[in-house]
């Protein structure tokens, strides 16, 4: 196999008009593609894709637990604007800026179906 780039991570969602509106209204990623079923949005050079779990060999999420950790870059000044940004969304943070010793300053936040969201910036 030849495989040298993640083009685009798909989320199973229980709720997609819950997780939609989440990942494009709070944290703003633009829309791509809307279909009934399936939403793309631009994530960089990723897209972040949306779609309803239900499929034979999706099985089912598992209660309390997460099903995936995205983490998203942005520069150093930006993790302490976008923590206030996500608390004055009433969004779910996890742990609240911190700097770690291998370089990173992060802050970790959940979505509505409770995957955990990162977002860092190399220090």
């Amino acid at each position: 196999m030849n495989l040298h780039s993640l083009d685009y991570v798909i989320l199973l969602c229980e709720d997609l008009a819950l997780m939609k509106a989440f990942y494009h209204e709070v944290l703003g990623f633009p829309i791509a593609r809307d279909w009934e079923d399936w939403l793309e949005l631009r994530a960089g050079a990723v897209l972040l894709t949306l779609r309803p779990r239900g499929r034979p060999y999706d099985g089912s999420k598992r209660t309390g637990s997460a099903g995936v950790q995205l983490a998203f870059r942005v520069e150093p000044s930006e993790v302490d604007v976008c923590y206030t940004e996500l608390l004055g969304k009433q969004v779910e943070v996890l742990e609240p800026p911190r700097d770690w010793d291998y370089g990173h300053r992060t802050v970790f936040f959940k979505d509505p179906e409770g995957n955990i969201l990162e977002i860092y910036a190399d220090i």
